[in-house]
């Protein structure tokens, strides 16, 4: 279905109107802290991107080894990534991470389960096919609906990977949580195809967020030189990579794919021109932050900003908003605690609360 070209292009951006929130720091030193998940109100599991997973006290400001990943593949864009704590066992986790392989790396989905402290066990769920030799583009986050467990995998900067249903890049996978392959998926059946896939035609997606009000699950991935995408993810949609984009090559003018926009491809929720590059999303629901409620948050890495997103009943971008642009970190990952606080973490090392400034 065609989206109202003129709005995703021209949403209008404000700078001001949310300045009354402010930053608290809480942590500090970490090296490159890709991903958060809280045990509960102070204590928080966090990745490291070189391999090492760590569980932060964020009331007392101390940090303990977890887990180290030695087969961790750190360089380019690879390294330990997303963290996601079960919410069906609280001892249950799952990570992402760029494994070292035979040919390179490959993003994989790992479960490990902990006690006191202490990792009693681990291993790997599904170590994707990508047929790349790349060290970009290996997404990654984790989100859970309904006994299944979703992840994404970036394109391995292999552009045809995105149309391609025989390698998981450019994918949003679907697995049972033991790993497992649902009968349900979309293709299943299909010759060749993957069937740990549920929707493909990505680049390289660094957000997941599934909204247990709506039932939607949303996703936010970069593009090329522009182009970056929110899209509303539907089971075995194809998203258009690289044959449909509003990006540019980055060696000159020319369009990437194409087309912009294509039939039986879904077109997205909103596009940025120039990219923000984003990483990390969250639909707010609260009262702590009522500016926000209702609406999508992500993390920028490039622009370094938290942008805030109004949608309307379309599921189209009405209205962005930029935040705490004078940080000026590169902003990795965006979460809610437990007891309704917004957290994110910086390439800087750090994780910081935000605060209403009232």
């Amino acid at each position: 279905m065609k989206k109202n070209i003129l709005l995703l292009m021209l949403c209008v951006v404000s700078i001001s109107a949310l300045a009354q929130y402010r930053v608290e720091k809480v942590m500090e030193g970490l090296r490159v802290p890709w991903s958060i998940s809280f045990i509960n109100e102070t204590k928080v599991l966090v990745t490291e991107r070189n391999g090492k997973i760590l569980i932060v006290d964020l009331e007392n400001n101390t940090k303990q080894d977890l887990l180290k990943i030695s087969d961790v593949a750190a360089q380019g864009q690879g390294g330990l990534l997303d963290i996601a704590l079960s919410p069906y066992d609280r001892q249950t986790f799952y990570f992402t991470y760029s494994k070292k392989t035979s040919s390179g790396a490959d993003t994989t989905l790992a479960i490990a389960t902990f006690n006191e402290n202490k990792v009693t066990q681990w291993n790997d769920l599904l170590v994707t096919v990508s047929n790349s030799d790349t060290s970009r583009h290996f997404g990654s986050r984790i989100v859970f609906i309904d006994k299944h467990v979703f992840f994404t995998v970036g394109d391995r900067g292999i552009r045809p990977n995105g149309q391609d249903l025989s390698t998981h890049a450019g994918s949003v996978l679907r697995l049972n949580i033991d790993g497992t392959v649902p009968h349900d998926n979309p293709f299943v059946k299909v010759k060749n195809a993957r069937p740990e896939i549920w929707s493909f035609g990505h680049r390289n997606p660094q957000g997941l967020y599934f909204d247990q009000q709506t039932q939607d699950l949303w996703e936010i991935e970069h593009g090329p030189r522009g182009g970056d995408e929110i899209n509303l993810i539907k089971k075995g949609a194809n998203y258009g990579w690289a044959k449909t984009s509003y990006g540019k090559e980055y060696w000159g003018p020319l369009d990437v794919g194409e087309s912009k926009e294509a039939e039986g491809v879904e077109s997205p929720s909103k596009v940025y021109i120039p990219s923000i590059a984003p990483s990390g999303l969250l639909l707010y629901r609260g009262n702590r932050y009522p500016d926000f409620n209702g609406k999508l948050l992500t993390g920028a890495l490039k622009l370094t900003h938290i942008n805030v997103i109004t949608m309307d009943e379309n599921h189209s971008a009405v209205k962005e908003e930029r935040i705490l642009e004078d940080l000026q970190e590169r902003i990795r990952d965006i979460k809610l605690s437990p007891d309704g606080w917004i957290y994110f973490t910086t390439d800087n090392g750090n994780i910081y609360r935000l605060q209403p400034n009232k």
